[in-house]
């Protein structure tokens, strides 16, 4: 009743938190101690239980589904489909796979994926892990999202470093599927300080969910009562929205850049990603779509100042090509030497090029090539079409 009373009234759809605790075991047992020397009195951690009694219980998939049911019952009306979301914090990625669904159930649209913002010490390699374990493990034919941080991580900044917020935000603009977005994210916000918040839970928790930090009058712009329930991060005078607005390379100029970038380029929001390499450094890897020659090339540092051959990866990738985007405003309108790339830490480049032999094609990537819906586009009739 209460999805359909919001359904009623027009919303696009819905994101449910914390699916895998709707249903808990009858019986209602004590759940088995991690540590079965350990005097009962003393577990106050969740980590110190196993919660087989408490998450995933039998018939929550049904749950699920029916929400999805609901939802399909006002999705009929052309141009009204109603999207689906679901959580499932901490689960491993086999078991947020099943939210999904089955190939003739439909769960969600998609389970969020937050194991990006689950990183503290980035690298290539890490990096590059989460995003062939979704994609390897993701149902044919669904689609992907990814994030950098949510309300129970800490913020992007606090967490890796300001140096990586550009790159974070390049990278999931640019790989396939949805990128999400955390508030403050665009801007670089970091965790508040644990003093005095007065609060009886888990203090760590809140640190990521300060006030917005729009402009530097009082509360940041955010309200005009007298205090807000968290306090503002102490930066918020020279990090907020209207300061970056007038910044020309600041995060939220590239934010916005990188956003229209993913909405008008076809090779972003549809297409094949192929990825070329990672190492402790680098993630390079592609994105194409048949029926175009132009491919988007993404180099991205998570390590310290490196040199890259592009040419040993993609022997008939021309000897120059444009940069499309950069975290960096010196490399801006520029080409570079595919044969040496530098970048330092924390830096990515977009790179445009053209060929007719896309690497989805060729034998040698077709192991390391991805695709969600698959789609081509004709160019003479500047439509994307499935049967190709």
């Amino acid at each position: 009743e209460i999805i359909q009373f919001w359904l009623s009234k027009g919303v696009d759809g819905f994101s449910f938190d914390a699916v895998q605790f709707l249903l808990e075991a009858k019986h209602l047992r004590d759940e088995a101690q991690v540590n079965k020397t350990q005097i009962p009195d003393t577990v106050t951690h969740y980590s110190e239980l196993y919660h087989d009694f408490t998450t995933t219980q039998v018939g929550m998939h049904d749950i699920v589904r029916s929400f999805r049911r609901t939802m399909d019952q006002y999705s009929r009306e052309p141009g009204r489909y109603r999207f689906m979301g679901t959580e499932a914090h901490g689960e491993n990625i086999a078991k947020t796979m099943m939210y999904y669904g089955l190939p003739f159930i439909q769960e969600a649209d998609f389970p969020f994926n937050g194991y990006l913002g689950k990183l503290d010490m980035p690298s290539g390699n890490s990096v590059f892990e989460v995003i062939t374990s979704w994609m390897e493990n993701m149902p044919e034919g669904k689609w992907p999202n990814w994030m950098t941080g949510g309300p129970d991580n800490d913020r992007l900044t606090s967490r890796l470093g300001k140096q990586y917020v550009n790159i974070m935000n390049m990278l999931v603009f640019t790989l396939p599927g949805t990128p999400i977005t955390y508030y403050g994210e665009e801007i670089g916000m970091r965790n508040i300080l644990a003093t005095n918040l007065n609060e009886t839970y888990d203090v760590d928790t809140l640190l990521s969910k300060s006030p917005m930090q729009w402009d530097n009058s009082s509360n940041a712009g955010f309200s005009e009562g007298n205090h807000t329930w968290l306090p503002t991060s102490s930066d918020y005078h020279t990090v907020n929205v209207d300061v970056q607005k007038t910044q020309p390379r600041s995060a939220l100029k590239l934010y916005q850049e990188l956003s229209l970038l993913h909405a008008n380029e076809l090779l972003l929001s549809r297409g094949w990603f192929c990825y070329l390499r990672n190492d402790n450094h680098f993630v390079v890897y592609t994105r194409e779509l048949d029926g175009t020659d132009r491919v988007f090339l993404m180099v991205l540092n998570f390590g310290e100042l490196s040199v890259l051959s592009l040419k040993e990866m993609i022997s008939d990738i021309p000897t120059r090509v444009r940069i499309r985007l950069s975290t960096n405003s010196a490399y801006e309108g520029r080409e570079v030497d595919t044969h040496a790339i530098t970048l330092d830490k924390g830096e990515g480049l977009i790179l445009e090029y053209n060929t007719r032999n896309l690497l989805h094609h060729q034998t040698a990537f077709q192991d390391r090539c991805f695709v969600s819906n698959r789609a081509c586009y004709s160019s003479v009739l500047n439509i994307l079409y499935s049967l190709c």
